[in-house]
């Protein structure tokens, strides 16, 4: 059963050393991520999953010790899952990395820790069930879920401007903070993905976790620095 979920932006820029000298622009979405990974620990899960978006190698589970790096944005900095004695061979998607970097951060040892990389075309009907599946898979399942709204919030931004973007962030931004199951399984994949939100189907497969789940949420930070729209929520 699902017992919480944290929800977090996954730009790499968040990790400081990537950011360089932009990292400060950030630090109040790294804090409100920090915050909502304090709220994973306190519902005390036996198993927690990081979601993220991926390209077809990252797709797929990562067990804990998985490791990943940013070397591929100029920094020679890695990141592990979790603790173990060895790493697996396949690296980490960057979304994930991002996610384990978040955990490091916290020294997470709450409960053991696992990935799960998504395809960001990954339909509905198969995000939900996919949600359903994990929440069922340990009597008391916490979920990091990674993802950023539309990239077009300006002309500067990854995906140009497009006048779209700012009501379907504003309306990701409702349902992540009212923990809106409905409204979350009812984003449309075709301008989510027009959009370049690298996050739905990994908010759907959240929504398919937390059906029966009657979690309450709290949107902790909304902001689109770079044009991109990055939310923190936390489900409890």
């Amino acid at each position: 059963m699902l017992v919480a979920a944290a929800l977090c932006p996954c730009p790499p820029l968040l990790v400081p050393e990537v950011a360089a000298g932009a990292a400060a622009e950030l630090e109040a979405l790294r804090a409100a991520c920090l915050d909502a990974i304090g709220v994973l620990a306190a519902a005390r899960p036996d198993r927690l999953i990081v979601l993220g978006p991926a390209d077809e190698a990252g797709r797929g589970p990562h067990p804990q010790g998985a490791a990943g790096s940013f070397r591929g944005f100029g920094v020679d900095l890695e990141v592990r899952l979790g603790a173990a004695k060895s790493a697996p061979e396949r690296e980490l998607p960057p979304s994930l990395s991002v996610g384990a970097w978040l955990l490091s951060r916290t020294d997470w040892a709450d409960a053991p820790v696992e990935a799960l990389g998504v395809a960001e075309s990954l339909p509905r009907d198969r995000a939900l069930p996919m949600g359903r599946q994990i929440a069922e898979s340990a009597p008391r399942v916490a979920l990091l879920v990674m993802g950023d709204g539309s990239a077009c919030r300006t002309v500067k931004a990854p995906g140009y401007f497009d006048e779209r973007a700012e009501d379907f962030d504003a309306a990701v931004a409702r349902a992540l903070g009212t923990a809106d199951i409905a409204a979350l399984t009812a984003l449309d994949e075709e301008p989510a993905a027009a959009l370049q939100a690298s996050g739905r189907a990994c908010w759907q497969v959240l929504a398919g976790a937390a059906e029966d789940a009657g979690l309450s949420g709290r949107l902790l930070r909304e902001e689109a620095p770079y044009g991109v729209g990055y939310f923190v929520a936390a489900w409890s």
